[in-house]
């Protein structure tokens, strides 16, 4: 891609920047009410963080076919798909807190992954129009817009969550708003169109198969460590409100907890990129399955608000690199006619992974013992087979001769 494209790129950047900060925000503010919102409607204990589960589920489903969809017809129609999904979503769990249907409520979370889907595709959307030494900064720039979703969302879910009579139903309605609004800054972007056209080419260039570029090293391990950091991270995240409270402390401190733990998600994306382009990136994902490890300690330390606060900000910066890391390892493992079926493929699997996560995260914190903080420990120990999978499959590629794509 040559250099001159760059002011468009960068163009891009900032609106996508902008749509995260403001259709970003109504993530941490559902998966800071989810649990909780599941085990006041859910008979079972076990199942209360089922609605954050449905909400991965969605985003893993939908991605084969949104990826896919946005090569044919442009990132804007698959960005305007998820939005309008994200809101309908909302209605529909409002509506489902309104009746005391938990069924009902994880349908509307269901939807929200259509949402979750799309606003995946927010990093590589900055990529298409930019060049070799732009992609990681605008990758890294891209997922920093979260950082003012960090304070926006669980600041605006305090002064939402218990509008009405029925608890957390202001919520839904606020990220209904927040996804129709949102939605217009897409209008916006300048981007590929899509590649309709080029498919029916009898010139067209085919990329490799789904199994031949499951064989390239660089696209596995770039797979492998997305999908593990992304992954314990949901585990841990779902389940701290539900350990915060049980633990004695109230929701406007989960609340204060997971927003500290969004700004160490995306805080760092500012130099990320910088950092990936000085010391490679295979480092900087190392360097993340480190951070999460120490995550993992100081959880298991204790559980005060102290351990709460440190333990989720390591998680957050330990995703930050692994998940930036990964991302930027993959959209340079693929050539431009493999983009829809690698992404695709990618986050189906990365959040197929993110899906068992948040199930087995309600299940350890509520179910694997007596009481909030044998649950918490069980949690955070369940993060260590994964982060030795990682931190193989980066040693094995480590060793691996290098080859072009």
């Amino acid at each position: 891609m040559d250099m001159t494209n760059d002011k468009i790129a960068k163009r891009n950047v900032a609106v996508l920047v902008l749509a995260q900060a403001i259709l970003g925000a109504q993530m941490p503010m559902i998966f800071v009410i989810g649990g909780l919102a599941g085990g006041m409607l859910a008979s079972n204990p076990c199942l209360a963080t089922l609605p954050i589960s449905f909400i991965v589920f969605g985003s893993m489903t939908t991605a084969p076919w949104l990826s896919p969809l946005m090569q044919r017809n442009g990132r804007r129609f698959g960005f305007f798909i998820g939005a309008f999904a994200g809101a309908i979503g909302a209605l529909i769990a409002a509506y489902g807190l309104y009746v005391g249907s938990f069924a009902i409520l994880l349908c509307g979370s269901y939807f929200t992954g259509i949402y979750m889907s799309s606003q995946g595709f927010f990093r590589f959307a900055a990529t298409d129009v930019a060049s070799d030494a732009f992609r990681p900064k605008a990758i890294s720039y891209v997922m920093a817009g979260g950082l003012l979703s960090a304070i926006v969302g669980p600041q605006l879910n305090k002064l939402v969550q218990d509008a009405y009579a029925v608890p957390f139903m202001g919520t839904y309605l606020a990220v209904a708003a927040l996804n129709l609004g949102g939605m217009l800054l897409f209008f916006l972007l300048t981007l590929p169109k899509g590649s309709r056209a080029d498919t029916t080419a009898a010139t067209a260039p085919v990329g490799r198969s789904r199994r031949q570029l499951l064989q390239d090293p660089q696209v596995i391990v770039a797979i492998i460590c997305g999908m593990v950091t992304y992954a314990l991270m949901n585990l841990v995240m779902t389940s701290t409100p539900l350990a915060v409270v049980g633990c004695g402390f109230d929701k406007n401190t989960a609340n204060d907890i997971v927003s500290a733990h969004v700004l160490a998600m995306y805080i760092p994306s500012f130099f990320t990129g910088h950092l990936i382009a000085r010391f490679g990136v295979q480092r900087i994902l190392a360097t993340g399955l480190v951070i999460l490890g120490g995550a993992g300690l100081v959880a298991l330390s204790g559980v005060t608000l102290t351990n709460f606060y440190i333990t989720l900000i390591l998680l957050g910066l330990g995703w930050n690199f692994g998940f930036i890391g990964a991302t930027t390892m993959l959209a340079g493992a693929h050539r431009p006619e493999e983009r829809g079926v690698v992404q695709g493929m990618n986050d189906m699997i990365v959040f197929g992974m993110v899906t068992f996560a948040s199930l087995a995260s309600g299940g350890l914190m509520n179910c694997s013992g007596g009481t909030a903080v044998e649950g918490w420990t069980a949690v955070n120990l369940a993060m260590v087979p994964f982060l030795v999978l990682a931190g193989g499959a980066l040693i094995w590629l480590v060793r691996q001769p290098r080859t072009a794509i």
